[in-house]
Parts: C-alpha cells; structure tokens; sequence
C-alpha cells in the first residue's frame, strides 16, 4: 500500500498520550512489563520514562513527539510489514507516518515475545 498526503497528515495530528495506553494495554496482556515497553521507545526515540511522562501530560502530537525525538542510528533496521504497509517502501517526504510504523513494529515485536537483543537491532 501507498501513504497518501492524507493519511500521513492524519498520523501527524493523533495525540500520543491517547495511543500509549494503547500500546501498554496489548504488551501487559503479552506478560511484557512497563519496563521492556520503556526501553524499547527510548532506544528508538531517545526518551526516558520521564520525559514519556512529560510528552504524555502536555498531549503532544506525534509530529511533536517525532520532532522532539532523537531516533536510533539503527532504526533504519526496522523492516517488515505493518498495518498493510511495507515499512522501508514508505517514501521519506511521508516521515512521521515511517517513524510511528517503526514504533508501532518494534511494539509488535515485543508482544509476540521477540527477545530484546533482536527488538533492539543490535
């Protein structure tokens, strides 16, 4: 599938805040912790647990979240398909919408129990 203009603007605009307990929902209903969820986002986007809390309480969106993010030398390494879109296929003007399905890969990963060491491309 192709990212429209659209559908990337419509990513840009979503509230983190409303998406993290999202994502924590489905990895504690995979036995993972806060923990392991933390880690994994501060390896990609350089965010500690405070500085989650921080982005989370001001309702950033994640072109703030994104733009504020410094993100991992090897997240180029995140390949694979999520959502129906080849992630290393999507074009760089649509940027955000490529970094939340990289963080969205790496949160799959964790929920079907891929070991840390490979989550983390090292």
């Amino acid at each position: 599938m192709k990212v429209t203009a659209e559908k990337n603007e419509k990513i840009e605009n979503m509230i983190f805040a409303s998406i993290y307990p999202l994502y924590w929902n489905r990895l504690e209903k995979h036995g993972r912790t806060k923990k392991e969820f933390h880690q994994v986002l501060e390896w990609l986007t350089g965010f500690d647990e405070k500085k989650l809390k921080k982005l989370i309480a001001e309702k950033v969106t994640y072109r703030m979240f994104f733009e504020q993010a410094t993100m991992h030398p090897n997240a180029h390494m995140i390949k694979g398909v999520v959502c129906g879109y080849r992630i290393e296929e999507i074009e760089d003007e649509f940027e955000i919408y490529k970094k939340s399905r990289q963080m969205e890969k790496l949160i799959d990963e964790l929920a079907k129990g891929r070991k840390m060491e490979k989550i983390l491309r090292k």
